[in-house]
């Protein structure tokens, strides 16, 4: 009896991939429920990296907390550091607001950070814990 076990890999392995194809294979694994929005290592409104528009005023949600501190009703100052990797948010007027979302808007923008260097994503991920 031969037997094929397929493994489903939640993410397409972006490394070695150009950006206008990665968009494509993210917008069809969104659309069928495979990827999560906040795992988008691109954006399809701005047909970049998400750590390249990621400081736009559309990706700020008050309702979500997405770039949102609830405690000062303002969006969050975004920093990205290309030559360090370094992701930043905070609220310019309390220098919180910290959520769940923004989290893992970080982790996105770290991770497409090293999808656009051609660099491993779980690599990228494990030396920023």
């Amino acid at each position: 009896m031969n037997t094929t076990t397929l493994a489903l890999n939640p993410r397409p392995n972006p490394v070695s991939r150009a950006l206008p194809v990665l968009l494509a294979m993210e917008d069809d694994a969104e659309d069928v429920g495979r990827l999560a929005p906040d795992d988008r290592l691109t954006c399809h409104v701005h047909g970049r990296w998400i750590h390249q528009c990621v400081a736009s005023p559309l990706h700020v949600n008050p309702v979500t907390r997405h770039r949102w501190c609830r405690s000062c009703a303002t969006a969050l100052t975004v920093s990205v550091d290309e030559l360090s990797g370094a992701v930043t948010m905070s609220c310019p007027r309390c220098g919180r607001g910290e959520s769940a979302a923004s989290t893992r808007l970080i982790a996105a923008c770290r991770a497409s950070l090293a999808a656009a260097r051609g660099r491993s994503v779980t690599a990228s991920r494990q030396s920023a814990a």
